[in-house]
């Protein structure tokens, strides 16, 4: 069962900005796993705008929000991004009955968009309806 649905959107310049004007930036919100992934990029900031419009997405699916970036990793495997939830939320999703996030990223020249779907046994997000 879907139990939440997050989508988040994030301008790749402005945020290549604010990783120049704010150099603990992206120390504050992502893994050292994270920031290596996007270091070894020729574009990094792409990479990080797109992780971090993941993690955006995935607060929004879990009804939270995001306020504790780190706990919540867009880790990179074989194939399609995946999350590790921890500390906080990974209570929090567990306490939800979230077993599962599905994640999808993409990016361009100028934007990089991030959906995630939690699933589980938990109860739908207030903000999803069912039709009757």
């Amino acid at each position: 069962m879907i139990v939440g649905v997050g989508i988040d959107v994030i301008e790749i310049d402005r945020f290549e900005t604010s990783l120049k004007r704010q150099p603990r930036l992206a120390e504050r919100c992502f893994t050292q796993a994270e920031s290596a992934y996007c270091a070894a990029k020729p574009f990094p900031p792409q990479h990080y705008a797109a992780r971090f419009a993941a993690k955006e997405a995935v607060g929004k699916a879990l009804g939270r929000g995001m306020t504790r970036w780190r706990e919540v990793e867009v880790v990179r495997g074989r194939g399609a991004p995946t999350v590790a939830l921890h500390g906080h939320y990974a209570e929090w999703a567990a306490a939800r009955g979230v077993t599962r996030i599905t994640l999808s990223i993409t990016h361009s020249r100028g934007v990089a968009v991030a959906v995630a779907i939690a699933e589980g046994e938990g109860e739908p997000s207030p903000n999803i309806t069912w039709p009757d």
